[in-house]
């Protein structure tokens, strides 16, 4: 087998997986809880049986299959592994490439409302001197992409096998863009590969201090905020989900792999948690795109290989490193943590910040037409 070949690729599940699905739905053991908890102790009863009662009778994978399959999806063989992607080519023909990056709990599908947007703006009233070729990976580990068979598929990793894939589709110059561990793994392939990507632009930054002394002299009382923010990522009730999948996910993944409950629940609860103004993790973000979610992680049986993500990354523990690679930052308010400029300047280029009215961590779902518009700004300046 040549293992540079780029084969084309279409989704096309097996109805007996479907079919177990659904057996699977209709015998769920549902778990007790205490009345009246509400979200505090975790996903509520109430609401995810009312997601895996329409998850069985109202979700139609298969209108959703067909849509996907409308996109252009290929795989390729990078360092050993399978690595599924879309390649959107503009109909611009000095269109700037440009590689988007998901995270978990997403999915290459997060990027489905910006896809036509920034591949083709004339068609969306935009200027098409804005246009972007379109390379949008599945990490290593995650749906299509997955499993992984072996270990190290950390973030630099991750960010070398895109260096690799951009290479192989013959793109000399380009961006990334990512949000989660997106805006990580971007920011290392802008690291590792300075000579190609001409920028980064970023909707999640994360801004740890290092115990510098000094360092956090003059903050703001909004930074002050922020940086209570990620004690509450790291130890406080936000950060178990974090603390699991970094340091036991094979055990965590017998559950998730064999209930298609636990699956639902473990990410629902994120689509709540992390997106803007909602008590329900389809209150910003439509239920079927959550549903499409889950089903990738369900169809493809990656909840192990995912979560490895975090333990790769927490053995040893990874840091971004200093790059001069221009970076633009999108900061949307209700976002899992909120970056201190200040901070981020220690490891970053950055030329451009925006600060958002409104969204969440899942900007390319929960607003696209902001998200896009800051990635034309940003490159706008770099073509």
């Amino acid at each position: 087998m040549n293992h540079d070949t780029v084969s084309d690729f279409r989704i096309g599940i097996p109805q007996a997986q479907l079919d177990d699905l659904r057996a699977r739905l209709d015998r769920v053991r549902w778990p007790q809880e205490l009345p009246d908890a509400g979200w505090d102790y975790g996903a509520p009863l109430a609401y995810v049986r009312d997601l895996a009662a329409y998850w069985r009778d109202g979700y139609d994978w298969r209108e959703h299959e067909a849509a996907l399959n409308e996109l252009p999806q290929y795989t390729t063989e990078i360092d050993g592994t399978r690595v599924h992607f879309l390649h959107v080519r503009s109909p611009e023909p000095d269109a700037t490439a440009l590689v988007l990056t998901h995270g978990w709990p997403g999915a290459f599908t997060e990027f489905l409302d910006v896809i036509g947007p920034l591949s083709d703006p004339r068609a969306h009233g935009g200027d098409p001197a804005d246009a972007f070729h379109l390379v949008i990976p599945s990490i290593p580990g995650f749906g299509f992409s997955g499993p992984t068979t072996e270990r190290g598929w950390d973030s630099t990793r991750v960010a070398g096998a895109w260096a690799a894939l951009m290479a192989r589709l013959g793109y000399r110059r380009y961006g990334a863009q990512g949000g989660d561990w997106g805006a990580m793994i971007s920011r290392e392939l802008g690291r590792l590969d300075p000579e190609h990507v001409i920028g980064v632009h970023v909707n999640y930054l994360m801004t740890f201090p290092t115990g510098t002394p000094g360092e956090l002299d003059g903050l703001t009382p909004a930074e002050q905020t922020r940086l209570a923010g990620y004690q509450q990522l790291s130890g406080g009730d936000g950060a178990g989900y974090r603390a699991i999948q970094s340091t036991r996910p094979q055990t965590l993944a017998y559950g998730l792999a064999d209930s298609p409950a636990g699956q639902l629940a473990w990410i629902a609860e994120k689509f709540r948690e992390w997106t803007d103004g909602t008590d329900r993790p389809d209150g910003a973000i439509d239920r079927d795109r959550v549903l499409t979610d889950v089903m990738l992680y369900w169809l493809t049986n990656t909840a192990a290989s995912s979560a490895r993500l975090y333990y790769e990354n927490a053995h040893p523990q990874s840091w971004p490193q200093p790059s001069p690679t221009p970076l633009g930052v999108a900061v949307f308010p209700h976002d899992v943590v909120l970056p201190i400029r200040a901070l981020a300047e220690r490891t970053a280029n950055i030329t451009r910040w925006t600060e958002f009215e409104r969204g969440g961590h899942f900007a390319a779902m929960e607003e696209p037409a902001a998200l896009t518009g800051d990635i034309r700004a940003f490159f706008r300046t770099l073509r």
